[in-house]
């Protein structure tokens, strides 16, 4: 059973899928069936952290097809965790949309599962058609989860974010077409292996890269390219927008793993990121935290902060350093947990405001403790304050990045985005609990359903427990990155014994 764990976190959400859209009519199985599978992905993911934390990759090949030929699925320490990552932000705000948010439309289930499946398949596929493949799916799923529920601004939005990104598709068509010309092979391991000893085409080689790097930087909303993140996800349904959270990390471990495995290593390939990625991604933050401060309500400033993260993570594969990825891999964890914890704030928070909603502009009377000190919490983890894990996620990066050739710039604007970042949840927070206007009907009294209240704290909760656990976490993160920036094993593993001899003479 062992060896089928790998497909697992794919296999699970798809067949979700199918069995939904069997009983599309009947949305209390369909609920039934969804938050099954959300346990049951759970589950898989933390069996594959522990198997893959042993130091072996897992290299599953679909139809028994050996790579480069056919199909892999690859589980390192990387994977593994990111599919954990997936499955439980996807089994969270599952959670919260079954309390009504799933009604307001049809097939909402089985998209949020193809929606995981896209997701869980390209953090784990060793082939770039199918990483294009798995985008595919990851976004045919959020165009339709994006207008869940109707309404002008999510159709507008929608509009954009379907045109962008296929115009990101054609690209990244056009080079997978220029690689596979160039090399032949389309295998990461064997990409990689190949352009050690590629000497003619090397222009075309470059131009491939580039156009891959391009495509994954607008998944991970790099500058110029980051304009449709904010608007898109502020208009997405609270649930929709906190699964979205992961998706620009998607594109950021894609470039990582790109750049590290098969990149890097080549003398024709290693100077791509160079240059360009660093300030882009230092712009990227700066204009994120600038949009932060000047956001008028709760779920655009949580659209900034999720850009924010996005682009201090862009940091982190333009060095090819092992602590540096640690870094940023605990990093990731904590900001996409609190990321989605503010959309699902937004929503609690505007119901219990009537027409103020979620605007930072003073509004009815209302007594909602927990909520304020959910957001109190998630607002410390954002901000980067002690002693909660935002702190202990921009300490890591900061040190590590501290002796780089742009060093002095990097702490630079990140401790001026984190002062803005504050002052904006300052400024939140005292609008949205402080500030009344005494002629404001306050609304009817409003329950919380157990389940959004229960999905709001568990990602809330992963603040503090981050830094409890900050110690196996960040020593995980460490024996990932270890394992990503060697990039000998991971070939050798997926093309097998053949190779290796081959691996040893060209790879570190």
């Amino acid at each position: 059973m062992t060896i089928h764990a790998a497909i697992l976190p794919i296999l699970i959400p798809f067949a979700a899928a199918l069995l939904q859209l069997g009983i599309s009519r009947r949305l209390p199985f369909q609920r039934s069936i969804g938050l099954a599978a959300a346990l049951s992905g759970i589950a898989a993911a933390a069996w594959l952290v522990q198997l893959a934390d042993r130091g072996d990759l897992l290299v599953y090949a679909l139809g028994n097809w050996a790579a480069p030929f056919g199909i892999v699925l690859v589980v390192d320490r990387l994977a593994a965790s990111l599919c954990l990552l997936t499955a439980l932000l996807a089994g969270i705000s599952l959670l919260y949309a079954s309390r009504g948010f799933d009604n307001k439309g049809r097939h909402f289930h089985p998209l949020f599962q193809l929606q995981i499946m896209g997701i869980q398949g390209a953090f784990l596929t060793g082939d770039l058609f199918n990483l294009f493949v798995f985008f595919e799916v990851m976004l045919l799923a959020s165009y339709a989860l994006l207008a869940h529920g109707g309404g002008l601004a999510r159709t507008r939005a929608g509009l954009a974010y379907v045109v962008l990104n296929l115009a990101g598709s054609a690209l990244f068509l056009i080079a997978l077409g220029l690689l596979y010309g160039t090399l032949g092979t389309l295998n990461l391991a064997d990409v990689a292996l190949r352009l050690q000893t590629l000497e003619h085409n090397i222009t075309l080689a470059r131009l491939a890269g580039a156009l891959l790097i391009a495509v994954f930087t607008l998944k991970a909303a790099l500058l110029p390219l980051s304009f449709w993140l904010p608007h898109t996800y502020a208009a997405a349904g609270a649930p929709v927008a906190a699964l979205f959270v992961i998706m620009t990390k998607v594109g950021m471990i894609a470039i990582l793993r790109v750049q590290t495995v098969a990149f890097a290593p080549a003398a024709a390939m290693s100077d791509l990121l160079s240059g360009w990625l660093v300030p882009l991604a230092l712009a990227t933050l700066l204009l994120a935290a600038l949009g932060a401060i000047a956001a008028t309500r709760l779920r655009t400033f949580a659209a900034w902060l999720v850009l924010a993260s996005a682009a201090t993570l862009l940091l982190a594969p333009a060095y090819a350093q092992a602590d540096i990825t640690a870094a940023a891999l605990y990093y990731l964890f904590q900001s996409t947990f609190i990321g989605a914890a503010f959309f699902l704030l937004a929503e609690l928070i505007a119901v219990r405001r009537g027409a103020a909603a979620d605007f930072f502009q003073p509004g009815p009377a209302y007594r909602a403790p927990w909520l304020a000190l959910g957001f109190f919490l998630a607002a410390i983890t954002a901000a980067g304050l002690p002693p909660l894990s935002g702190f202990i996620g921009k300490l890591m990066l900061l040190s590590t990045l501290r002796d780089t050739a742009e060093g002095p710039a990097i702490w630079i604007v990140m401790l001026a985005a984190g002062f803005l970042i504050m002052a904006a949840l300052a400024k939140a927070g005292s609008h949205l609990f402080w500030k009344r206007k005494p002629d404001m009907p306050p609304p009817a009294a409003h329950a919380t359903a157990w389940q959004r209240t229960v999905a709001v704290l568990l990602l809330i909760a992963a603040g503090p427990l981050l830094v409890i656990f900050a110690r196996p976490v960040s020593d995980y993160a460490t024996r990932a990155a270890t394992q990503l920036h060697a990039p000998g094993a991971y070939v050798s593993g997926v093309l097998g014994s053949a190779k290796q001899i081959d691996t040893r003479e060209v790879l570190p």
